[in-house]
């Protein structure tokens, strides 16, 4: 009855999986597309307990893409011991479409080669150190080209990439897949991902990768459940082609549970006449199979077990010392015996199943074990060639390590750590070198007086040392490690060896790394958001006082100046920034020395040598972008627009991100790309090309991979809304702000852009005591020399909510203090440039008109001011003022003023401004239409009622809402009931298309529809 089975343990017949397969395959379909829907992206993971069926389905669903005339590749996570190899499955998946596809995939690299030969090596030159500099975007520069090299091969045609194993997978795996599936965007592609759920723990790797994936709309996720009887009977039947005996299902079912490949293990032991006491560990059943093979067999079988997931053949022939035609027999009967199978190129071997691995693997003794590893270590050392080039270092580091030699461990895990940090693993790196310092003790003394820091280390910078002769020390490797935890996101790791780091520094009497380690600590607390880092800036200023130049001393020097300049700005950080640039030079330090001469060039910009800052700040450019350093282009090409925006140069800056947006975009730097989008949205509102503000606002949002660039654009946006009139838009975009930017880390930058508008937000819905509030916190803080960019906004916003609510009962409480406090903050500030004097008189008329004290001459000299620096959003606002100051003395000219700011607030889309200008000109009989005759009666205008659609009675009414009466005093001054007042105060509000009582009162006032001295008597 089971004799068939002994050639046949698979079924034939799929079984099952029908609503998981037409998931699969649905979304096959909507890869491919239709005349009815374009095609699009598709993402999907496939999780089961080990043996439930993935790998049957995932067959299935590629034999249907084959179908198709689909382009399929499949990389597999690779374990080596129980390291994972970096980027492994994206390599060999890689492999797989070079092999489908020749020549398109260097066509779709072109440009990029040597940065994706991080992942491929063969399509360009192999990484080298350069000793550059570290930052956090290369690693999502690399993951950036990757996703458009997918979308770029599957632009014309069908792929399918299927990711199996992904609970192996390393972290830099897990990073690049997340990355993949959630900016995945154009392009035929079927992305799929295999993991197994029974190995995923609580605190399991894959665990937060899941749960973050759950949160994507884009990710279709599958959960294979076991078989259930009658679907084992279907398997049983297709495995031994004839309906098996209800009772031997039953056995089957009830020892299996329901997973498929235990029922093909107990099909197979049965047939082999187990027919009885049959054991109920999977793993026993799969060690019987592997003890009925000869004894050359077994013994490859468990050389093949420890040797990774897959094992070369040339690389087996060595290490068993069969000859080749036993090595063939071996593997021939373990072949047949369904333990082992070929790779899919033909170059190797590995186990049909992980679970039969596994259970080989554990049946190793521990001195087999690190015999086997010592072997596979010898032979792939003695010829690298045995494995591919990118596998090598980790593989000989993974045999060494587990053969347990620190003697030749500790040398090879180094390199390997070298080849992760060259392929922007960090987080492979750093798991790398803290085994390196837990094998540190144990190796003999000559073998690290070997080691060179110049091989194996390049955070700390060198300073002046022999680097032939100057062994590796232990804190070389804490350097590298707090690098690459910082740099892998692994920030608390990486705090916990800074700090330890800088302790053993100081206990060592090198006040040098203890400097540096300082400066780490820094950034860390800084993106930790334990604090914004000055305290540790200043303790590293400490310790490399009085020392001669180095490059610690420069980079010190420099990042207090960069510090300083966003956070404190001011003259007395110039001479940092001039002393970081010469130590730089002194010291040969390059990288550093542009750092520090950008910092420079803005601090003279800043300082007023506005054309000697300038011109420093693109020689850096040039440089930098000769030399193809991304991380400085990115920066650069984000700070030389903000400068020149600053000192009112707005084109110009529109210019420089433009070529800004290029490089980034070519580089792959998504964040720096983001925080460039922000900008050109801040210039764009100066140039009123507010419809590409928001554009560009909105891309910088939707790309940017960190909080703060996403924070910029939604400032961006936020300010756009309340221009626009939509205070409740402007104030959802400001939260998002607040909560992208954070608390830990103020900047005047950030902190006073948001204050202003959230002024405006606060004013437009009647808040005047909140808005005051919002006032004081930030100039209690201080508007620091250097600020202007952001302080004069900010007082215009204060100066224009005092103004406006002249009059009001609610806000004369706290009006003079509020008033002292703007004149006090905007004296210290700077205004020596048109774009900031035109702001400082747009104040100083304000002020004057909270005070009823302003004159048509003063919002004239703010008007010409505001002539030539564009801003016409601002320029229309003084016009308007202007209009009003003139009325009703010079009807003509305020006609015309009016005019002008309303076609203003028209073209930019500024619905408030463009109301407050309608009711002014209507309130004082002004057409805005040209040509049309202004109304003879200058007296008419103390009559607003009529010209805004008031009746008598509501012009009654409004007249008290400004002097802040309730309803029920509104009543029992005109003599009506209480809900008649309401009524009326409804249909003013909508008449005046006002949201509250609040903003009717203010824009009453702000129109200066009643004077003061022509109040009700109080009731």
């Amino acid at each position: 009855m089971l004799g068939g089975v002994e050639t046949r343990s698979v079924s034939p017949v799929f079984v099952g999986r029908a609503d998981e397969l037409s998931a699969l395959t649905g979304a096959l379909g909507l890869v491919s597309g239709s005349a009815l829907a374009p095609a699009s992206p598709q993402t999907l993971l496939v999780g089961g307990e080990a043996g439930v069926g993935k790998t049957r389905l995932i067959e299935e669903l590629l034999a249907e893409a084959g179908r198709r005339d689909a382009v399929v590749a499949v990389g597999g996570c690779v374990e080596v011991g129980a390291d994972g190899l970096p980027f492994a499955p994206f390599s060999t998946a890689l492999r797989a479409l070079e092999r489908r596809l020749p020549g398109r995939l260097a066509e779709a690299a072109e440009g990029q080669e040597d940065e994706l030969a991080r992942l491929l090596p063969e399509l360009g030159r192999h990484p080298r150190s350069g000793h550059g500099r570290y930052d956090e975007e290369d690693t999502a520069r690399l993951f950036e080209l990757t996703v458009r090299l997918l979308e770029r091969i599957a632009a014309e045609r069908t792929v399918v990439l299927v990711l199996e194993d992904i609970h192996w997978a390393d972290a830099s795996t897990r990073h690049l897949l997340s990355y993949l599936f959630r900016t995945l965007r154009r392009g035929r592609l079927l992305c799929v991902a295999t993991y197994r759920s029974d190995d995923v723990h609580r605190r399991h790797p894959l665990r937060p990768f899941l749960a973050e994936m759950d949160r994507l709309r884009t990710v279709q996720r599958l959960e294979l459940t076991r078989f259930t009887r009658g679907e084992v009977r279907s398997q049983l039947a297709g495995i031994l082609d004839a309906e098996p005996e209800p009772a031997v299902v039953d056995r089957v079912f009830d020892r299996s549970d329901g997973n498929a490949f235990f029922v093909e293990e107990l099909a197979r032991s049965m047939a082999e006449g187990s027919t009885c006491g049959l054991s109920d560990s999977l793993r026993d059943i799969l060690l019987v199979r592997v003890e009925a093979l000869s004894d050359d067999a077994q013994r490859v079988v468990r050389v093949v077990a420890e040797g990774g997931s897959t094992v070369e053949y040339g690389l087996l022939l060595a290490v068993v010392r069969l000859g080749e035609d036993d090595l063939i027999e071996a593997l021939r009967a373990a072949v047949g015996a369904n333990i082992l199978l070929a790779t899919q190129d033909g170059d190797g071997y590995r186990f049909r199943h992980s679970l039969a691995r596994e259970a080989v693997s554990d049946d190793l003794l521990p001195g087999e074990r690190s015999r086997i590893n010592r072997r596979y270590a010898e032979v792939l050392e003695a010829d690298p060639a045995l494995v591919r080039r990118d596998e090598r270092a980790t593989r000989l580091a993974a045999y060494w390590y587990h053969a347990s030699v620190p003697a030749k461990a500790l040398p090879a895990v180094l390199r390997a750590s070298v080849d992760a940090r060259l392929r922007h693993a960090y987080s492979e790196q750093l798991r790398l070198l803290e085994r390196a310092m837990e094998l540190w003790d144990t190796v003999p003394d000559e073998i690290r007086a070997a080691l060179r820091p110049l091989d194996h280390a390049e955070a700390y910078p060198a300073c002046g040392c022999d680097p032939e002769t100057t062994p590796l020390r232990f804190l070389d490797l804490m350097a590298e490690a707090a690098v690459a935890g910082r740099l892998s996101s692994e920030r608390e790791r990486a705090l916990k060896i800074t700090k330890r780091g800088r302790q053993l520094a100081v206990a060592e009497g090198d006040p040098l790394r203890a400097a540096w380690f300082s400066v780490e600590c820094s950034r860390l607390v800084s993106a930790l958001g334990r604090g914004d880092g000055w305290a540790e800036l200043a303790e590293a200023q400490e310790l490399v006082r009085g020392l001669p130049p180095s490059a610690v001393h420069a980079e010190v020097l420099a990042e207090a100046a960069g510090w300083r300049r966003l956070h404190t700005p001011g003259p007395d950080t110039l001479p940092i920034a001039e002393r970081a640039v010469e130590y730089a030079r002194m010291v040969g330090a390059e990288d550093i020395e542009l750092r520090a001469r950008f910092i420079l060039g803005v601090l003279m910009v800043e300082a007023g040598d506005i054309d000697a800052g300038l011109a420093e700040m693109r020689a850096v450019r040039d440089r930098v972008v000769a030399r193809g350093l991304p991380t400085l282009i990115g920066r650069i090409h984000v700070n030389l627009p903000a400068v020149l925006e600053s000192v009112g140069r707005s084109q110009e800056a529109v210019d420089v991100m433009a070529e800004g947006i290029d490089l980034t975009h070519h580089y792959g730097l998504l964040d720096s790309e983001a925080w460039i989008l922000g900008n050109l949205a801040e210039s764009c509102y100066a140039l009123g090309r507010w419809d590409e503000a928001h554009t560009a606002a909105e891309r910088g949002l939707h790309i940017g991979l960190s909080p703060k660039p996403r924070g910029n654009a939604a400032l961006r946006l936020a300010l756009l809304a309340l221009a626009r009139g939509d205070a409740e838009a402007a104030a959802r975009r400001l939260a998002a702000a607040r909560a992208h930017f954070g608390e830990n880390d103020p900047m005047p930058q950030s902190l006073l852009a948001m204050a202003a508008v959230a002024i405006g937000v606060a004013a437009a819905e009647g808040r005047v005591d909140e808005a005051r509030a919002e006032f004081r916190r930030a100039a209690e803080a201080g508007l620091a020399p250097g600020s202007q960019r952001y302080a004069w906004p900010l007082l215009a916003a204060a100066a224009s909510l005092e103004a406006d609510t002249r009059g009001l009962p609610a806000a004369d409480e706290g009006r003079a203090g509020a008033l002292e406090l703007i004149r006090r903050a905007a004296r210290p500030l700077a205004s020596s440039i048109p774009v900031w004097a035109a702001h400082e008189r747009w104040v100083r008329a304000e002020l004057l008109r909270a005070e009823d004290r302003d004159t048509a001459a003063d919002w004239a000299e703010a008007a010409e001011a505001f002539e030539d620096v564009g801003f016409p959003y601002e320029r229309a606002v003084v016009r308007l003022r202007w209009a009003q100051a003139l009325l009703p003395s010079d009807r003509a000219r305020a006609a015309e003023l009016l005019r002008r700011a309303d076609g203003t607030a028209r073209r930019l889309g500024a619905r408030r401004l463009s109301e407050e200008a309608a009711l002014l000109a209507q309130s004082a009989r002004v057409p805005l239409t040209e040509g049309t005759a202004a109304e003879p009666d200058p007296a008419a205008a103390t009559r607003p009622g009529p010209a805004l659609g008031l009746t008598p009675r509501e012009e009654d009414v409004l007249r008290l809402v400004a002097a802040g009466r309730s309803n029920r005093q509104i009543a029992a001054a005109l003599y009506i009931s209480p809900k008649t007042a309401s009524v009326h105060v409804s249909n003013i509000l909508a008449k005046l298309s006002v949201s509250g009582r609040g903003e009717a009162a203010a824009l009453a006032h702000r129109l200066r529809l009643f004077p003061a001295d022509d109040r009700p008597a109080p009731a």
